[in-house]
Order: C-alpha cells, then structure tokens, then sequence
C-alpha cells in the first residue's frame, strides 16, 4: 500500500469542529497518502482550520455543489494528477483512517474498482438511527433485484476506488445524495464492486443533512433516480 499513490477525498460542509481531527488520524494512519479537503463553500471556518494542517490540499468551492459535487472535486483532481486510488473520507469524523487497509485489501484480492466499507457486513459498529437503517434495507432489495448484488450498506460514503472507478465517477458522479445512484452507474458500465465490514463511530459535533423530516424525501429521491439509472442501463 506504500508504494501506491492514493488521494484522501475528505469533502466537508460547515466541519469546523471536526475537519483537524479528521487530517490528523488520516496523518497518523496514513503517512503515505495526499489529502485533498474540498470545502463545500462552508458558513463556518472549515477552510480556515483545515488550512492550518501542513501539506494538506485546500479547494474552496465558490458555491455550495452538495455531497455530490464535492466528491466528484475529488474524482476530478485524482484523475488529473495521475492517483492509483482514491479514497472518500468524509469531514465528520465518522469514518475511521486505520479502515482504509481493509479497503485496500479488499481491492486487491477481488480485483474490483470500487470498495464499500460497510458498517453492517461482519462487524459491530455504529450503525445510524432505525429509520435509515429501514432505508439502507430498501436500497438492498433494490440492488438485489435491478443488479443482482447484495450491497448491506448502500449509502455509505466510505469508498475506495481505482482508476477506473475514478475515471468513471469524474465524468459521471451523481449530483444529490449519490453514493446508491453510483452503485448503478458503476454496474452499468461494467466495473467491479466489493464490500468489507468497517469500524464507524458517531459524530461528535455538527448535524447530518439528512435530518427525519427530509428521510422521505430523500428516499423517495434517491429511489426515483435509481431506476431512471437502471431505464438508461437498458437502453
């Protein structure tokens, strides 16, 4: 994994309290590795902060683009600078740093272009309110159905992907609430997934943007444009 080239995506959204503690675990845990934090236009000093950790890369989106155009940042900035992988880590400080070997691992030994670390595949582990765990269920049978993959935790932003996976998700990252569209989109042009079971802890400050008002919505979202993704597969 040393002599990989791997960019650390860590898209972040008003992460002030946060974005520190997250660049420094990914420091301690992964010395090896670039980190590229894109600030989603931010209301608090996300920027700010995350500036104040030596060598890490800072994009400062003019506008605020969401979860889905923060990421695809990402994609695009590993796909011109030539990274082998590219990892998602988000700025909340959920997702564990010393987990991305178990990614990586997972990677090579199944020869796939994108890994999920799953918080519900073999391991305990923090595993959000009921009411979205109802909706990762959904997205399960969903998959089981339209792609005939057994995906446990669909809307995890914990990924690692290749450099087809990033040249893909470059061009083609979904915009809103993506992680269960790029599933499809990654199927649908004929590219390998993987799971592994991950260690994930709870945030310790800010809010998620998927509040229990917004989960229906974001539900019936998210499902709509799931199938639309499944129609242009067909055609």
């Amino acid at each position: 994994m040393e002599q990989a080239k791997i960019l650390i995506v860590v898209p972040a959204y008003n992460e002030q309290n946060n974005i520190l503690r997250v660049i420094w675990d990914i420091r301690k845990t992964l010395p090896s590795a670039d980190i590229l934090v894109v600030n989603d236009c931010s209301l608090d000093s996300t920027s700010i902060n995350a500036r104040k950790a030596e060598g890490v890369k800072v994009v400062d989106l003019p506008y605020n683009l969401g979860i889905g155009g923060a990421v695809q940042t990402g994609f695009k900035y590993a796909l011109t600078h030539g990274y082998d992988y590219m990892v998602q880590i988000d700025g909340d400080g959920q997702h564990l740093p010393s987990e991305v070997v178990k990614l990586f691992d997972t990677m090579v030994s199944n020869s796939c272009d994108m890994v999920i670390g799953s918080r519900f595949l073999d391991i305990q582990s923090f595993r959000t309110t009921w009411l979205r765990r109802m909706g990762i269920k959904v997205f399960y049978l969903i998959f089981r159905m339209l792609i005939n993959a057994k995906i446990t935790d669909g809307t995890s932003g914990f990924r690692m992907y290749n450099r087809n996976g990033i040249a893909l998700m470059a061009k083609y990252y979904p915009d809103d609430y993506p992680e269960p569209d790029a599933i499809i989109l990654l199927k649908k042009h004929g590219l390998r997934i993987a799971e592994v079971g991950v260690e994930m802890k709870e945030r310790e400050h800010g809010v998620s943007s998927i509040s229990m008002i917004k989960s229906p919505y974001y539900m019936t979202k998210v499902i709509v444009s799931i199938f639309f993704s499944y129609i242009r597969t067909r055609w």
